[in-house]
């Protein structure tokens, strides 16, 4: 479903769950309370600001005897094959968020990544899908990177593990070529990345990826995924401490410049062994 396309059913939905709620004599702030988030996030759902998660849209039919309506328009929108069932809705946030902070701890990001590497990340979580789905793959995680060019691009900050620099995916011609992509975007100040080297040893994150989103207008989010699954949480104490974990890896991690001196090294050395195979 193209991005327009989108937008135009999630206001619909908002307009729909405004209608409902009001019929059911409900305010913003009781459905809010009867569905277990805020009257501000029911008002962001109405206005089509934020995308309400699946279990949501669920206890909301439930409060609103809608007979799911709201969950089957939730499960149109999400259910996009390109993307894993949990992080669908991970994508339609990053198109809304501010700022965005990510630490990964064995691949590169997906904002990050470079079409050789995309596909040979994707090939070896999918060996017997065929090439034309995993183009579909590729193309979808090269299509959210857009953010980056658009000149209302959120803040984007992201923590390597050195891990990430030293595995030759796709092998070491792929991988120069996308440290080389990782050190453009830090010299146009597209992001600002920053790397946590092995010697740093045991570090707050030690589970898995962490992203934090933040937006204009509603409450940020942190999401945190490991090989098979991925939560979002948007629950605010829980928030804090994911936040106090990227802290704990910034202040850990390399300075900024040393960063892009080591992603920079690394990918000679890449180079350096492309050029003798």
């Amino acid at each position: 479903m193209a991005n327009a396309s989108r937008q135009v059913v999630w206001e619909f939905f908002g307009t729909e769950l405004k209608r409902r709620r009001e019929n059911a004599g409900l305010t913003q702030v009781e459905l809010g309370g009867r569905v277990f988030v805020s009257g501000g996030y029911i008002g962001q759902f109405e206005q089509a600001i934020r995308k309400p998660q699946l279990d949501v849209a669920q206890r909301i039919d439930d409060v609103l005897q809608t007979d799911g309506i709201f969950e089957r328009l939730c499960r149109k929108l999400i259910d996009d094959p390109r993307y894993a069932d949990y992080f669908a809705h991970v994508v339609e946030l990053e198109r809304l968020a501010t700022k965005i902070c990510e630490f990964a701890p064995t691949v590169v990001p997906g904002l990050l990544q470079t079409k050789a590497y995309a596909r040979a990340v994707t090939i070896a979580t999918n060996p017997f899908r065929t090439d034309a789905h995993v183009d579909e793959i590729v193309a979808a995680r090269l299509e959210r990177s857009l953010i980056l060019d658009d000149a209302a691009r959120p803040e984007y900050w992201v923590t390597l593990h050195e891990t990430v620099l030293r595995v030759p995916v796709g092998g070491p011609q792929s991988m120069a070529a996308q440290l080389d992509h990782i050190a453009r975007l830090v010299r146009e100040r597209s992001a600002v990345v920053t790397v946590l080297p092995h010697a740093a040893g045991a570090h707050a994150a030690m589970t898995g990826d962490l992203r934090l989103m933040e937006f204009e207008d509603a409450p940020p989010v942190a999401y945190t995924e490991t090989s098979f699954s991925g939560t979002l949480v948007d629950v605010p104490a829980v928030v804090k401490r994911a936040q106090r974990a990227y802290d704990l890896l910034r202040v850990a991690a390399l300075s900024p410049e040393a960063s892009l001196a080591l992603i920079e090294s690394a990918a000679e050395d890449f180079r350096r062994c492309a050029s003798t195979t």
